[in-house]
C-alpha cells in the first residue's frame, strides 16, 4: 500500500499547507508546470517526487523531468504528461501512448481543472488534479491524494484553498 500526493501546476507556488496535507504520503507525483527547479527540489526533499514537465517549464526542469513517465506504483501502472487531456477529450499524442501502454491510471495538468473521470473505454481511471498554483484562470487552488493497493485506487481526497489565500 502506498499513499500518494497528486499535484500540478504550482507555477513555482508551494501553498503552505501542501506540506501538511501530504504528510501521510509514501509519495509526490506531479503533473507538470513546476515552475522552477526549486520548488520541484523542496517537494523532493520532503517526499521521493516523480514529476513530469510541463510547457512553461524552463531547461533545467526539462533536463532532470521528462515530458512522460511511466511506471508501476504496486501493481497499477501510472502514465503521467502534463497535456494529455481527458477521457473523450484525449490530446492526439496521449491516444497511441494509452492504447500502446493501457495504463490503469492516466495523469495530466495543464488545464487547471480538477477532474476525476473512470474511462469505460480504455478502463483507466484519469485524474487531473488541477492547479496547485496561483497562476491561471482557476479560482480554487486543488491537490489530491489517494491510496494504491495492488492494481486498487481509493480513499481520494481533495485538498480545496480560495486561490485569494483564505482557506
Amino acid at each position: 500500500m502506498k499513499v500518494i500526493g497528486l499535484l500540478s501546476d504550482t507555477h513555482t507556488y508551494l501553498h503552505p499547507k501542501i506540506f501538511d496535507f501530504f504528510a501521510g504520503c509514501n509519495e509526490i507525483w506531479h503533473a507538470g508546470d513546476i515552475g522552477n527547479y526549486e520548488t520541484a527540489a523542496a517537494l523532493a526533499e520532503f517526499r521521493p517526487l516523480r514529476a513530469v514537465h510541463g510547457n512553461i517549464d524552463g531547461m533545467e526542469v526539462r533536463s532532470v523531468y521528462p515530458k512522460t513517465q511511466l511506471f508501476y506504483c504496486e501493481d497499477l501502472k501510472v502514465m503521467i504528461t502534463h497535456i494529455g487531456g481527458y477521457p473523450g477529450k484525449y490530446e492526439s499524442a496521449a491516444i497511441p501512448m494509452i492504447q500502446k501502454e493501457r495504463p490503469g491510471m492516466f495523469i495530466s495538468g495543464h488545464s487547471h481543472i480538477l477532474k476525476v473521470i473512470y474511462d469505460q473505454k480504455f478502463q483507466l481511471l484519469h485524474i487531473n488534479p488541477g492547479a496547485a498554483g496561483k497562476s491561471g484562470l482557476h479560482h480554487v487552488i486543488t491537490f489530491v491524494r489517494f491510496v494504491v493497493e495492488g492494481k486498487n485506487i481509493r480513499d481520494l481526497e481533495i485538498f480545496e484553498a480560495d486561490r485569494s489565500g483564505h482557506s
